[in-house]
């Protein structure tokens, strides 16, 4: 069986979080579903997607495992589906760099979490976080040098709605990668995947009632099915499963660090696909959150 190292966690949370980039760009293209039923099929993509690898791969489903942690893997399913409908919700309400700003906000809530679960991050990882922010915030306050006037009314934002909405999806992951540390040292990491995804489609499914009266639908357009097929693919089944991989040797504050790199990519992929351009701010914001990224991954307590 191969050893896992901290630089393999590391590599795993880098890929994450470049492909977490694509998530925002793919979801502007499904502007014909609800939010709910968005995230109940790229959640159902993705879980196919793993069951199809382990099976490619001749690998055991660990029916026993799944069984034993059913009631964990359940609490990890209900946080991941609070997140993925916030982001979804907040990716429709307002702009991609807000969405993806301000979903990031998670190594803050991650750290404050951790004290929770006595993960106590170092001095040299605090130092990498709070830089990594001011770089967030710098980003962030770019973008509202780019805002139109007069698109203020009364006192608020119209985009307020997605902001908060985004900054709930990085409270709920947050508590989502400090429970779920335990259980990804405990299971390999298809094994939980595979059915959470699946689990987490259901819970969607479940919410979508109370909370909306759209209920999931079934997409039709070949379109749509294809954009779909990438998000489930692409951010969710390949980028998530490494993102969480990462748990297993790295801290939840720190995994949730590798996740700042998404702005990067989303930014570029915005620009290039919706003319959303930063302001000059971005670029000096995105440098610093590389520089904090390189203070966490330096950091070996």
């Amino acid at each position: 069986m191969r050893i896992r190292t901290r630089n393999v966690a590391l590599t795993e949370g880098i890929m994450a979080g470049v492909l977490f980039g694509t998530a925002a760009v793919l979801i502007r293209f499904l502007q014909s579903l609800n939010a709910f039923s968005i995230a109940f099929w790229r959640l159902i993509i993705a879980s196919l997607a793993l069951a199809v690898l382990l099976v490619l791969l001749r690998k055991s489903f660990s029916f026993d495992l799944v069984r034993k942690n059913v009631k964990d893997l359940l609490i990890l399913s209900f946080f991941l589906s609070l997140h993925f409908i916030f982001f979804v919700s907040a990716v429709k309400d307002t702009t991609i760099l807000n969405a993806t700003v301000l979903v990031n906000t998670t190594p803050i809530f991650s750290m404050l979490v951790s004290f929770l679960f006595k993960l106590k991050p170092s001095r040299i990882a605090l130092v990498g976080l709070v830089i990594s922010f001011v770089g967030v915030s710098m980003i962030a306050y770019a973008e509202t040098l780019t805002a139109n006037e007069g698109s203020f009314a009364m006192g608020y934002s119209p985009s307020l709605k997605g902001d908060l909405e985004a900054v709930l999806a990085a409270l709920v992951e947050a508590f989502y990668l400090n429970y779920g540390r335990r259980i990804r040292s405990q299971m390999n990491v298809l094994s939980i995947m595979a059915p959470m995804y699946l689990f987490t489609a259901i819970m969607v499914a479940m919410l979508s009632i109370p909370i909306s009266s759209n209920v999931v639908s079934l997409p039709t357009n070949l379109g749509v099915v294809l954009v779909l097929v990438g998000l489930g693919v692409i951010p969710t089944a390949i980028a998530h499963t490494l993102y969480f991989s990462s748990l297993s040797n790295l801290k939840s504050f720190e995994t949730a660090t590798m996740a700042l790199l998404e702005p990067i990519g989303a930014i570029i992929l915005g620009v290039s696909l919706f003319r959303e351009i930063p302001a000059p701010l971005f670029v000096f914001g995105a440098a610093l959150i590389l520089v904090g990224i390189f203070f966490v991954v330096r950091n070996r307590s």
